[in-house]
């Protein structure tokens, strides 16, 4: 999370990212061509767990690999504290922040993640979250797995993007809006902004199973990752209160849904989640206590949205199983 909190109290997310682009032709200079790059996450990020998803659902393991970051950093950088030595076994670094280096030595900005960097020369290539996935979705197509899903479908194109930029702007960044406001009022205009959106969505997802069109799109992937989290942290943690996420019926039920839909629940660690939260925003929680709750097993449980209809994968399949060193550690889900 990259962002400063404005005069006025509002909270304002940097979103200077590096918009260099991995594509087909490239053009930017860094070709699509397997095992060139290396994607890095933190399980514990919303961002970064959207191209966890995305990588899954489409096939891409063999592709690009995957290095893990833990649950929290410090004011310069991600590390690669779950890895022996502290040192990510790829790129041979323990801070994200050396790729980032390595490519700009006075790179001024939040090292953040998601980031994908090129193995061979150890420099970052992009950490612009929100074109990664759609590239992923278009640029890699001819590396999809059989059986991949169509994310994002051009002739959805306009209304995945329509519906991505609210989820986004409202409910994504909508959160922390709340949980980093400066002031009373600051705080209150970001509540109720919020809460309309989750309130248009419940509206709209009690009509239709997913958000665009019936089968699940990029749009679902980004609302997702909020969802997840709501309850164990945006609730208390940024003050988001009005109702919990298993007090909204249809939204819920569609969280749930989707939890259970192979390539997104097998990717949510709440325990990293929480830990996060709470020990790396020590401006809002000064102690670092990490809560106990809330119960998570209500994420298994029968959501009934097949009455809406829908296809989760369209004419595709379900990913296979999670490889074995990516598997989301035991007990750390719901």
């Amino acid at each position: 999370m990259a962002g400063y909190v404005a005069g006025s109290g509002e909270f304002d997310r940097d979103t200077d990212y590096i918009t260099t682009r991995i594509t087909a032709d490239g053009r930017d200079g860094y070709p699509v061509e397997p095992g060139r790059y290396r994607l890095i996450v933190a399980r514990a990020c919303p961002w970064a767990n959207r191209m966890i998803i995305v990588r899954r659902l489409l096939g891409l393991e063999d592709v690009m690999s995957i290095g893990f970051c833990g649950p929290t950093h410090d004011e310069r950088s991600w590390t690669f504290d779950l890895d022996p030595g502290g040192v990510d076994p790829v790129l041979k670094i323990p801070r994200l922040q050396d790729a980032y280096f390595a490519r700009f030595p006075d790179y001024p900005k939040g090292i953040t993640v998601p980031a994908i960097v090129e193995v061979a020369t150890g420099q970052v290539v992009t950490n612009d979250f929100a074109q990664m996935s759609l590239d992923f979705s278009t640029e890699w197509a001819a590396y999809h797995r059989e059986g991949a899903p169509q994310l994002y479908p051009e002739p959805l194109r306009a209304e995945i993007d329509e519906v991505a930029r609210r989820v986004y702007t409202e409910v994504n960044n909508g959160v922390y809006r709340c949980g980093f406001a400066g002031t009373q009022e600051a705080y209150e205009a970001a509540y109720d902004r919020l809460f309309s959106a989750l309130d248009w969505l419940e509206d709209r997802l009690a009509k239709q199973r997913y958000l665009v069109g019936d089968t699940i799109t990029e749009a679902d992937v980004r609302l997702f990752t909020t969802l997840a989290r709501f309850d164990p942290v945006y609730h208390g943690h940024f003050k988001c209160n009005r109702t919990k996420l298993t007090e909204m019926p249809a939204l819920w039920a569609y969280a749930r849904d989707l939890f259970q839909t192979p390539g997104f629940g097998d990717t949510i660690d709440f325990v990293q989640i929480k830990q996060h939260y709470y020990m790396v925003h020590t401006d809002i929680n000064p102690t670092r206590v990490v809560p106990k709750g809330p119960d998570l097993t209500n994420w298994l449980t029968s959501h009934g949205r097949d009455s809406l209809g829908g296809r989760p994968f369209g004419d595709g399949t379900p990913p296979g199983p999670t490889r074995r060193d990516e598997r989301v550690p035991a007990g750390h889900g719901a």
